[in-house]
């Protein structure tokens, strides 16, 4: 296993420290709504089985008319105004905005102490023990870690831990690299973000 070492904000590029904020914000507000299960739905008086004949007569019985019993005010009744499941709440984040939120992820978690840089990822025996080893040398609580390419034996290794979720570096976003308390970037990964400045 190849050595891990912390990246410094000093290491990363000028433009990574300089990002403004809101990025990541916008960024983050949009990928968690592009996950809403969007399946909150109500019947609204057409939907409700029913109501197909008049309650009484219009006029003569000194009642207010009415020409249902599954409007909404009686029990039973449709929703006026409900919540339906055609609503979109997808948000558009351009390629520039994602960019410049994950530079400043990165940049974050570079001031903190919680970006590490390491040439490879390989847990040859496939065992999550040395996987769990591997972890705890970090001593951290919950980590990202970014692979450029996933191999069968490291993906078994990490596959069952809890505090733990591997990637291949195109699956690095800027909500990933915030929600976790570190992350771990292969040489190359990390190299490839910085030259996309």
């Amino acid at each position: 296993m190849s050595k891990v070492d912390i990246v410094k904000s000093k290491d990363l590029p000028k433009s990574f420290l300089e990002t403004h904020p809101h990025n990541l914000y916008l960024y983050c507000k949009a990928y968690s709504a592009s996950v809403r299960s969007n399946s909150a739905t109500v019947k609204n008086r057409s939907e409700v089985s029913g109501g197909g004949k008049k309650p009484f007569a219009q006029k003569g019985g000194g009642r207010a008319r009415q020409g249902s019993i599954r409007a909404p005010h009686y029990t039973g009744g449709g929703v006026a105004f409900g919540p339906s499941n055609d609503k979109n709440y997808n948000l558009k984040v351009n390629k520039k905005q994602k960019k410049l939120a994950l530079h400043h992820a990165l940049a974050e978690k570079a001031a903190n102490e919680k970006l590490f840089v390491t040439d490879s990822i390989v847990i040859d025996s496939g065992k999550t023990k040395d996987a769990v080893a591997y972890i705890a040398s970090l001593n951290q609580r919950d980590v990202l870690i970014v692979k450029e390419m996933i191999d069968d034996k490291t993906f078994l290794a990490f596959r069952n831990m809890a505090n733990v979720y591997l990637i291949e570096s195109n699956e690095l976003n800027a909500y990933l690299v915030a929600a976790y308390h570190s992350v771990v970037l292969e040489k190359a990964v990390l190299d490839k973000i910085v030259q996309e400045v």
